[in-house]
């Protein structure tokens, strides 16, 4: 087996143990799921072993054999290092490439009215923005950096904290049920409220609701069965912009359009602490890279503005 031909076959094997499938680790490989079985079954001729079990007739499922289970995370590491040695000599080139991986919300509301000043400051680097909703794999999708939200755990990942966030009720300035700018519990009861569902669709659990932040701020009789369900956080504050109703604003997220004046707080200064927030991600092997450096360094300067706090840095527990 050539070089080539056997840094092909540990791919489509690196990637059909991930997916435990051909046709899944073809779509990812963008080849078929023939070629992609076709690359094993040769590296399990040129290696005299079996690399999976397959499972019986109707199922696509696939099982690491023991000898190939145990011989993955290398396999696996090995990959992140030439990733990394490649990154590496693309970031001398004229035109590197960068990769960030954000949730559509945050890429709409926070990070997309501020990128420009990233591409001023580092006009030979090429953005690539990957908004996908889920939470990807570094590695396998070749992602550079990325911003997540949650506790500011996850497995493998460099984490540097960014923003910490509360929570309170946003509604646009004309919002008819307003009296001198405030709602009470009673007209809030009157109101449309509308509730963003986008977090329960993620790994991010038992976050606040409505019915958390009124029983939080005392308004226990206030009912939350009613209302506009809205399953991205960006659309749950424009449907607030356009008068739609009363919205639960992220404080990162409504910064921008408080400051703008398009949304008010109708409760003042009532608000609830998250115990969630905006982390920078990035693997450990791609933290001395010069693009990597340029977009941490220029993130935490943007987030020193308005969240002046010095950033923690960690390290992840190992990939299991």
């Amino acid at each position: 087996m050539t070089a080539p031909s056997y840094l092909n076959a540990l791919k489509a094997f690196e990637a059909t143990a991930r997916h435990q499938s051909f046709s899944a680790a073809a779509a990812e490989l963008n080849v078929t799921a023939a070629a992609v079985g076709q690359q094993v079954r040769s590296l399990e001729s040129w290696l005299g072993i079996s690399l999976f079990n397959r499972m019986g007739s109707g199922s696509s499922r696939l099982i690491l054999t023991d000898v190939a289970r145990a011989a993955l995370p290398d396999i696996q590491e090995g990959f992140a290092r030439l990733n990394v040695g490649l990154a590496r000599l693309k970031d001398v080139t004229p035109h590197a490439e960068l990769t960030v991986t954000v949730s559509p919300a945050f890429a709409a509301k926070w990070l997309l009215p501020r990128l420009d000043r990233f591409q001023q400051a580092n006009p030979q680097m090429n953005v690539f923005l990957n908004t996908n909703p889920r939470v990807v794999d570094f590695l396998a999708e070749h992602i550079d950096v990325g911003v997540r939200y949650g506790a500011g755990k996850w497995p493998g990942l460099m984490v540097v904290s960014l923003m910490e966030e509360t929570l309170y009720p946003v509604c646009a300035p004309t919002y008819p049920l307003l009296l001198e700018g405030r709602l009470t519990p009673a007209t809030l009861a009157q109101s449309t409220l509308i509730h963003d569902v986008s977090l329960t669709q993620t790994a991010v659990t038992d976050f606040p609701n409505w019915r958390s932040w009124l029983d939080a701020a005392g308004y226990a009789e206030v009912k939350t069965e009613h209302g506009l369900r809205i399953n991205n956080s960006a659309a749950v504050l424009q449907a607030a912009i356009d008068g739609q109703g009363v919205a639960l604003g992220r404080s990162v997220m409504v910064h921008d359009d408080l400051v703008a004046g398009r949304l008010v707080r109708p409760f003042g200064e009532q608000s609830l602490s998250l115990n969630l927030g905006y982390y920078l991600v990035y693997r450990p092997e791609s933290e001395s890279l010069l693009k990597v450096q340029a977009f941490r360094d220029w993130i935490l300067s943007e987030v020193a503005y308005s969240w002046p706090k010095p950033p923690s840095i960690t390290s992840s527990e190992p990939s299991i």
